[in-house]
Order: structure tokens, then C-alpha cells, then sequence
């Protein structure tokens, strides 16, 4: 049995939620969300409480179940509160700057990479080191973020490069002579 997937998800106040068939949608302060679950599953709205259930006892609808659950957790959330995702830059020359609606990013290459960031996100850099990321969909968050990060990953030598705020670099010691 799914410990995740036997609670109910609560609907927050100021949060309307709607299922029809497997398919939930979400309205909130932040703005609105669906998503469609897997036919394996069975989605009920009762009581302010969306429950989550396996269609049959297989091994593919308990797998999918916990899944669902968390997903439908998620767009109550991201419409509810928002999420933020921050990344930190380090390296001497390295900086990240707004340019508009794109990130210009300065990275050591020849040229400084422009990121565009897709609508949904929105971007800021309050520091020239540091990027702060912010929408509603996790998933979509997530994503921009390792898409950022993937231009200079951080190396194990010196630290340099981008990295998320709560990541912690294993370091390495280097050569000895």
C-alpha cells in the first residue's frame, strides 16, 4: 500500500479544484493548473479533500498511484503558494544579469549566454551571483533550473560554476606533487 497515496490532498481556502473524469483542475490566488491522471487510477473530490485511488490491485495502478497523488499535490500548491527555485553562481567573472525578460549570463566562454525564459517563469537577479526562479508549476520550475545550470555545471575542484542554493559540492583534493 502507497503511504503517500492513502492521504487525501486538502484544498487550501481561496483554492477551487474541479474533477472530471482523471482530469483536475485548479484554480487559485497564483493563477490555474491541471493535470491528467492515468487511467490506472481512480481521482474523487469529497469534502474539500481530493482522494486518490488504484483502479484494481495491479502492479501498475499501485505504482501510479503515489505518483498521481503527488502531482495533484503539487498544482494545489503552485496555484495556492507559488514555488521559488534560487541558484547561486560561483567563479571570479562569472555574474548573471537580466536583460530584459532573459538572463545574460557571463560564464567564462567567449560570449555571454542569453537564456530566455519561457512564459510562466519569471526570473530575477537581485544579486549579480545569484538567480532567483518563481512559477507555479513545479515541474516547469524544475526544469529552467537544471536547463540554467546545465550551461557551466559546478566542478569538484574549485566549486566553480552554477549550482542550486541548497547544493552542496563534494569537493576534490588536487594534485599533489
Amino acid at each position: 500500500m502507497s503511504r503517500i497515496g492513502k492521504k487525501a490532498v486538502v484544498i487550501p481556502d481561496g483554492v477551487t479544484a474541479t474533477v472530471e473524469g482523471n482530469t483536475i483542475k485548479t484554480k487559485g490566488p497564483k493563477g490555474e493548473l491541471e493535470f491528467v491522471a492515468n487511467d490506472e487510477v481512480i481521482v474523487e473530490l469529497k469534502d474539500g479533500e481530493i482522494a486518490v485511488s488504484p483502479r484494481d490491485d495491479s502492479k501498475v495502478a499501485r505504482s501510479k498511484w503515489g505518483m498521481s497523488r503527488t502531482m495533484i499535490q503539487n498544482i494545489v500548491d503552485g496555484v495556492h503558494q507559488g514555488y521559488e527555485r534560487k541558484l547561486e553562481i560561483s567563479g571570479v567573472g562569472y555574474r548573471a544579469a537580466m536583460q530584459g525578460k532573459n538572463i545574460q549570463l557571463a560564464l567564462g566562454f567567449s560570449h555571454d549566454v542569453v537564456y530566455e525564459v519561457p512564459e510562466g517563469i519569471s526570473a530575477s537577479t537581485p544579486k549579480p551571483t545569484e538567480i532567483v526562479l518563481t512559477g507555479i508549476d513545479k515541474q516547469q520550475l524544475g526544469q529552467v533550473a537544471s536547463e540554467i545550470r546545465q550551461y557551466r555545471k559546478p566542478e569538484p575542484y574549485k566549486g566553480k560554476g552554477i549550482k542550486y542554493a541548497e547544493e552542496t559540492i563534494v569537493r576534490k583534493e588536487g594534485k599533489k606533487k
